[in-house]
Parts: structure tokens; sequence; C-alpha cells
């Protein structure tokens, strides 16, 4: 196995937006639809107002999170690790390294929605010491969305 290396990019690069369209088919298979219709820009994730970073293995990106300010918290989007790159702890090291960079940009939480219809992302979240909190954002009030929250 070569070395893992996550380093932040431009959201709009063409690698990254190839990663971004896996992550979305596998919601979309998850829940229908385009898996996810939330509205989201590049400028969402340029700092000092987010961050976007991939996991590269090689020439290949294999996981990618991004975190753009919600107030005084940092908002995980697009957290994903390809199903070759899964059950290696990449997404642990995605987590702790988006999680790093919001906290430099002075941010004092993270939070996320997520679905009941992704387990082990349910499972990484509440292993990391993320909370359950009231729904927020694009999702809340549907009722198959969870939502988390961390102290950074």
């Amino acid at each position: 196995m070569q070395d893992i290396k996550i380093k932040s990019v431009g959201f709009g690069d063409p690698a990254v937006q190839t990663l971004v369209a896996e992550n979305l088919r596998d919601l979309s298979e998850r829940y229908g639809g385009s898996g996810d219709d939330t509205p989201i820009t590049a400028a969402d994730f340029t700092p000092p107002n987010g961050d976007f970073l991939v996991a590269v293995e090689g020439d290949q990106l294999i996981a990618s999170a991004g975190w753009r300010r919600h107030g005084d918290d940092a908002e995980l989007k697009r957290m994903f690790t390809t199903s070759a790159a899964r059950g290696r702890g990449v997404a642990r090291r995605m987590l702790a390294a988006v999680e790093a960079s919001a906290t430099a940009a002075g941010c004092n939480r993270m939070i996320l929605e997520t679905g009941d219809r992704q387990p082990e992302a349910i499972a990484l979240y509440e292993s990391a010491g993320y909370m359950r909190i009231p729904d927020f954002g694009y999702y809340a009030g549907y009722p198959d969305v969870l939502s988390y929250a961390k102290p950074l």
C-alpha cells in the first residue's frame, strides 16, 4: 500500500468533481434522487470560510471532506471514501484533518447532517465524539436526516 497523503484542494478541480460525482451516486443509491440537493458552490470551501480536503494514494483521489462556515460553526460536507479505500482508517484520518482545518480557521464546533441509511458514517461520527443535535440546514425536518455536532 502506498502512502496516503491528505491535502487541501480547490473544490472546482475536475478530479475533485469526479470524486464528488461518485459520492453523489453512492447517496443516490441509498436515498434515490440526485443524492444530495444541498446548494454548494466552490466559494463555500474557500479559506477562510471553508476548506476542501482529499486523500490521495498514488495518483488516485480516494476520499474527500470539506467544511464551510455556518456562523461560528463549521459544517462538514462531502465526506466520502471510495469503496476500494474503505475499512483502512482513511475516513477517520479525513475527519481529523477537516476538524483541524476548521479549528485553525477559528470555528468552535463541527456540525453535520447525515442520513439513517449510512450506518458506517453514523458509527464513525459517534465513535469520534459527535452527539445528536436538532436538525438544521437544507434537510431539516426530513424524517431520515440525523444531525450531529462536536466541539472543536
